[in-house]
């Protein structure tokens, strides 16, 4: 990798794990995650509720509870700068400065007590050393660049509905022109009206900024909509990464063709839903070989020895199944 490609990425991850050390036994939320993120590039990381989407943001984030939580890393780099090693009085810099996280619910995400306006200028206060004043005036700049009046930045998240919420939450993480922004499904608790207004939101502030951004997500709308890259999590792994084209028109792994097969097919809608069979399997108790295995219409008995590794298929497409040791095999995908 050459110096320029270097500067390039803003987020090296390698081989993250992440466990949790309960007494009812060891939850394996993730499990060997390897991610790479270049400036201006946005990724989506899909999977199944329990995939270990959202613990992989909080470990980015350095968020992840201890105890029970456990993290372990050969990697993790953000804009160059190694946070593992960060002591915490320095991550407080990092966070909100540096990354950014929209979580998932914008109705607990903000302090009832304080106004908008407050929440807003406490970050622009801690990190940019803004006087009271100055950051009360950018905040309202950043209600507004959200569209929302800044004569509301005097009001409590109560009197905003849970669209206009989410907005100030995503003024709130960008306020500080973070380098990287994790949003962890920003629009599940909205309405579809509404989530096409935040997500065209997203798209034009990430462009305004130069922000990277992961797009944590189950909504494959979602992704085709704000994501250049994606990556397709199961049971704490990496299954399938690749661009936008690479995953959704030459899609390769079993349970991502799962993933698009159970979405309406709107050329026959009497057709009937062709839901993945099974459940995921339970984090204390991983199976040996390919978490997919017990659910996968192709598994072989070589799918339950060992753990496949990412293989690439092309400079930019990699997936994780052994079914293509043998190079006769395909998968039946219905395009959309």
């Amino acid at each position: 990798m050459t110096n320029q490609e270097a500067n390039e990425i803003i987020l090296n991850i390698r081989n993250l794990k992440v466990r949790y050390e309960t007494q009812d036994g060891i939850v394996k939320a993730v499990n060997g995650v390897d991610l790479t993120l270049r400036k201006k590039r946005t990724l989506g990381l899909v999977g199944e509720t329990g995939a270990g989407k959202t613990t992989t943001a909080l470990a980015i984030m350095r968020l992840v509870p201890n105890p029970p939580g456990v993290v372990e890393c050969d990697k993790l780099e953000i804009g160059g700068q190694d946070i593992l090693s960060l002591p915490e009085h320095k991550l407080e810099h990092v966070r909100g400065n540096d990354v950014s996280m929209i979580f998932q619910d914008p109705m607990t995400a903000l302090n009832p007590v304080f106004t908008v306006g407050d929440q807003i200028a406490e970050s622009l206060e801690i990190h940019e050393h803004l006087s009271v004043k100055d950051a009360k005036e950018r905040a309202g700049d950043m209600l507004e660049l959200v569209g929302i009046p800044r004569e509301r930045a005097n009001e409590y998240p109560h009197q905003f509905s849970g669209g206009m919420k989410q907005r100030v939450v995503i003024a709130i993480a960008l306020a500080c022109n973070p380098q990287l922004l994790l949003a962890d499904e920003p629009t599940t608790a909205l309405d579809v009206t509404i989530q096409a207004q935040v997500l065209e939101l997203m798209n034009e502030l990430k462009e305004k900024y130069d922000t990277s951004m992961i797009m944590i997500t189950h909504d494959l709308g979602c992704v085709a909509e704000v994501c250049d890259e994606v990556a397709v999590m199961y049971a704490g792994r990496i299954v399938e990464e690749g661009t936008l084209e690479d995953v959704f028109n030459r899609t390769m792994h079993p349970y991502t063709e799962g993933l698009f097969n159970s979405l309406p097919n709107i050329k026959d809608r009497k057709a009937k839903l062709k839901p993945i069979k099974g459940l995921m399997p339970d984090p204390t108790n991983l199976p040996v070989g390919c978490s997919f295995a017990p659910r996968c219409n192709y598994a072989t008995d070589a799918c339950l020895i060992a753990q496949p590794q990412l293989r690439s298929i092309s400079q930019t497409h990699r997936i994780a199944c052994t079914a293509y040791d043998n190079p006769e095999f395909h998968i039946e995908r219905r395009i959309l």
